[in-house]
């Protein structure tokens, strides 16, 4: 029996160790079937990269990868590096427009390669490493497989289809207006009003009411429910720690939400308080009511009856844990991300009185032209017809899209073909960014400027109708994005 204090045990281990991780980092770096892409090669080695820039550098790894684009897109003079007897100098071109970011993954920065990625046509799984880490894994919207996803989305496009959205479009007047009173009171008080507490609020109420049939009435709230704000506002965190510590997110989600509530502080006990209220009160309750055919009362149809009642899930896709993923990860979408868009576009309305002037002067018109019953409360149609307020909100979501980091999509059963020369192996993920490519200056001259004009030019926008794309496009295009 070997002694492990002995020498002589010792070295084996650590020759074989050192031959192991040898061989593993020659296979990823030259042997790999991603080995070909450029990259830097510590990225191709391990996930620690990602993961220094996601967790140590607080999510600065998108940025980092819009770097990588600009490393690897150069030309390079390397004749002083090796001799070439023939020549002088020798350029060396790497391919910059796609890129290996991690052992597996590779990142497309080319806009014209958006729409053969993310389409309606072929099969198109997610990654499971990116969407096991939100902990809900039979919600459609982390659903990696095609085919399942397919099924639970069903139920879901008709709720969320833009009929629906007009016919329930009182539920985002109501709550407009209650956010219209709240800001007349504040400026009566002459008290300071936190702006983005009170959309983050407004968008909470409207999306559990559209969603769930029931406002929490965080517009009533002295602070707008602020701490909620705060927990949702710092989920992006949580979510990247998941991806890397693998343990963390089943861990955290098997805790009791009374423990939460004793050890966390004020935004984790708002956030608990949230849960408690939405997928652990109100779906149960809607559930019980609708397995024992008992109307709840003063409750309109909900999410809820549409997947209990759809004919394309089996009986098991409709017990209590994953009815409460979809809506737990439903509702999750529809907060913080809306109201951050608004929030920017607020900021740079604010910030320049000349496009102030200008939308105010459009939404005079129209309330001007409207029936004295009427004025205060266009509908949505009457309101779509309005071309600069569209310009803001379409800078708005170019500028703040729904979601700012990358997303991969995985081609299971076919290769993929970028620029006629670098395949792609069958069941790679590649990903690109919507940000990065919403900042791309060969579509959007001055990308980084709000200039809701843009969008009334009409060359203009079709250049960048096919790059225009805060909801995502293909198979898995945003639920809300009506």
């Amino acid at each position: 029996m070997y002694n492990v204090f002995d020498g002589s045990f010792l070295l084996p281990a650590v020759c074989t160790s050192a031959l192991c991780f040898t061989g593993f980092a020659f296979y990823r770096l030259f042997l790999h079937p991603l080995a070909k892409f450029p990259g830097p090669k510590l990225a191709a080695l391990t996930r620690y990269y990602e993961a220094y820039y996601d967790v140590m550098r607080n999510g600065q790894y998108t940025f980092k990868i819009a770097e990588l684009h600009k490393e690897y897109g150069i030309v390079t003079d390397v004749s002083s590096i090796l001799y070439f007897p023939f020549s002088t100098t020798c350029l060396q071109h790497h391919q910059g427009p796609i890129v290996r970011i991690s052992p597996y993954e590779l990142h497309v920065s080319d806009s014209s390669f958006y729409e053969k990625l993310y389409r309606q046509d072929g099969r198109w799984n997610k990654y499971n490493w990116s969407y096991d880490a939100f902990g809900a894994p039979s919600s459609a919207i982390c659903t990696t497989d095609h085919g399942l996803h397919k099924r639970r989305r069903a139920p879901l496009n008709t709720y969320f289809s833009k009929v629906n959205v007009a016919n329930r479009q009182a539920v985002i007047l109501n709550r407009v207006q209650k956010l219209q009173a709240r800001i007349d009171g504040f400026a009566a008080s002459k008290s300071a009003l936190n702006l983005g507490a009170a959309l983050s609020a407004t968008m909470t109420d409207v999306a559990t009411e559209y969603i769930l049939g029931k406002s929490y009435n965080n517009l009533d709230r002295t602070d707008f429910n602020q701490n909620l704000m705060n927990m949702l506002q710092g989920s992006g965190g949580m979510w990247r720690a998941t991806k890397h510590i693998r343990f963390l997110g089943p861990m955290l989600k098997a805790m009791p939400l009374s423990m939460l509530e004793r050890i966390g502080d004020q935004d984790v006990k708002a956030f608990v308080a949230f849960l408690k209220q939405t997928s652990k009160s109100q779906t149960q309750q809607i559930m019980t009511d609708f397995t024992s055919n008992t109307a709840t009362e003063g409750l309109d149809r909900t999410i809820i009856h549409d997947i209990l009642q759809s004919e394309s899930l089996p009986p098991d896709e409709k017990e209590f844990n994953r009815v409460s993923d979809e809506v737990d990860t439903i509702t999750g979408a529809g907060l913080e991300t809306v109201a951050q868009t608004l929030r920017l576009t607020f900021y740079y309305l604010y910030s320049n009185p000349t496009l102030l002037h200008r939308l105010r002067a459009e939404l005079r018109t129209l309330f001007s032209s409207l029936a004295p019953e009427a004025r205060g409360k266009p509908t949505l149609a009457q309101l779509e017809r309005l071309p600069y307020l569209t310009g803001v909100i379409m800078e708005g979501l170019r500028l703040s899209p729904g979601l700012a980091t990358r997303l991969a999509r995985i081609a299971p059963d076919r290769e993929l073909v970028y620029d006629d020369k670098w395949i792609i192996p069958a069941g790679t993920p590649v990903s690109m960014t919507t940000l990065l490519m919403h900042w791309d200056e060969s579509v959007y001259s001055d990308a980084r400027r709000f200039e809701p004009e843009r969008w009334m030019d009409k060359e203009r926008m079709k250049k960048a109708e096919k790059t225009f794309a805060p909801f995502s496009r293909g198979t898995r295009i945003c639920l809300g994005m009506q």
